[in-house]
C-alpha cells in the first residue's frame, strides 16, 4: 500500500506553519494541478519559495516534491479505487456489499496510514490516568460514544456516554482537572459538540478529538487529537464511512486500558460477565 498524500496532508495540518497551510489548502482543493505543476510553478502560484514547497513535502513524510506527486497522482486516478467506490444503481446485491467493503477496507487503510502514534500514546496515557472519562458526541456520532461506553466500562475506568446532548452538556459541567473527555464528531465542527467540549475544558479536564478535519475546532483544540479518513461516495456520506476509522481508534484506546489496567480491567470484566450470565436462559 502507498503512502496516502492527502490522508497525511490532513494528519499534520495541525501542526503546519502559514505558509504550509497555504500549500497544503492548494493541494487539498486541486490536487489534480499539482500532478501537473513543478515545484517552481507551484511555488510561483502561492507567493512562496521553492524551499518552503519542498520543506511541506519532507514536514507530510515525503523525500521530496516529486515524490509526493506521484503518491498523489497514484491516490487520485487509481483505477481499482474508482471501481471500489462506484456503486450504481444496476449493481446487484453482490456487487453492492463488496463495494461496500472495500470502501470499509480503504477506510481503514487511510485511517491507519495517517495515524500518529505518538497522539495514541498520550491519548492512552490520559485515559489511563483519569478517574473519569466521559465519551461525547452528537447525532451518529452519539453512536460511537455509547459504543466507546460499552467498551470502557469493561476496563474498570469509569465511564460515562449519554444520547441527548442537553444530558451531555450537563456531565461535561461536573468534570474536574481529574478526569478526561473524548470528543467524537467526523467534521468537527458540530455547534453542540463544541460547546461540550467547550465546557469539559473550561473545568480543566483533559480533551481527546476524534474527527476527519485537523482544521476544525475539535481538531485544533483537543489537548489530542485522532484522525480519521473517508471518501464520500454517492450512496454514502463521507460521515457514515468515518464510522469505521472511529470505531477502530476507540478499539485501539480500549484495548491499551485493557493492556495497562490488566489486574482492574479482570476484575471489572468478570463482575460483568457474572451479571450478564444471570440475564441468559
Amino acid at each position: 500500500m502507498g503512502q496516502n498524500c492527502l490522508g497525511s496532508i490532513r494528519s499534520h495540518y495541525a501542526r503546519l506553519s502559514e505558509k504550509e497551510k497555504k500549500i497544503a489548502d492548494f493541494i487539498l482543493e486541486n490536487p489534480k494541478e499539482i500532478i501537473h505543476s513543478t515545484i517552481n510553478e507551484t511555488a510561483d502560484r502561492l507567493g512562496v519559495a521553492e524551499a518552503t514547497v519542498f520543506r511541506f513535502c519532507k514536514r507530510i513524510d515525503f523525500k521530496g516534491y516529486q515524490a509526493m506527486k506521484i503518491a498523489l497522482a497514484s491516490e487520485i486516478m487509481s483505477p481499482i479505487q474508482q471501481i471500489h467506490e462506484e456503486i450504481n444503481e444496476n449493481d446487484n446485491e453482490k456487487a453492492v456489499a463488496e463495494k461496500v467493503f472495500q470502501s470499509n477496507i480503504r477506510t481503514l487503510e487511510n485511517t491507519l496510514q495517517i495515524l500518529d502514534f505518538s497522539s495514541i500514546e498520550k491519548a492512552a496515557r490520559i485515559l489511563a490516568g483519569a478517574s473519569r472519562v466521559d465519551f461525547y458526541g452528537t447525532g451518529g456520532s452519539a453512536i460511537i460514544a455509547m459504543d466507546a461506553y460499552h467498551k470502557f466500562i469493561r476496563t474498570g475506568i469509569s465511564a460515562y456516554a449519554f444520547i441527548d446532548s442537553h444530558f451531555q452538556l450537563m456531565s461535561a459541567s461536573q468534570l474536574t482537572n481529574n478526569d478526561a473527555a473524548v470528543i467524537i464528531s467526523h467534521s468537527g465542527t458540530n455547534k453542540d459538540t463544541i460547546k461540550i467540549m467547550n465546557t469539559a475544558r473550561k473545568n480543566g479536564a483533559k480533551t481527546i478529538g476524534i474527527t476527519s478535519f485537523p482544521k476544525s475546532p475539535v481538531g485544533q483544540n483537543s489537548d489530542v487529537a485522532l484522525f480519521t479518513s473517508s471518501e464520500e461516495t454517492e450512496y454514502r456520506s463521507e460521515a457514515l464511512a468515518s464510522r469505521i476509522g472511529q470505531l477502530s481508534l476507540i478499539d485501539a484506546l480500549y484495548v491499551n486500558m485493557m493492556i495497562q489496567n490488566k489486574e482492574k480491567a479482570n476484575l471489572s470484566l468478570e463482575k460483568i460477565r457474572s451479571a450478564i450470565s444471570e440475564t441468559r436462559v
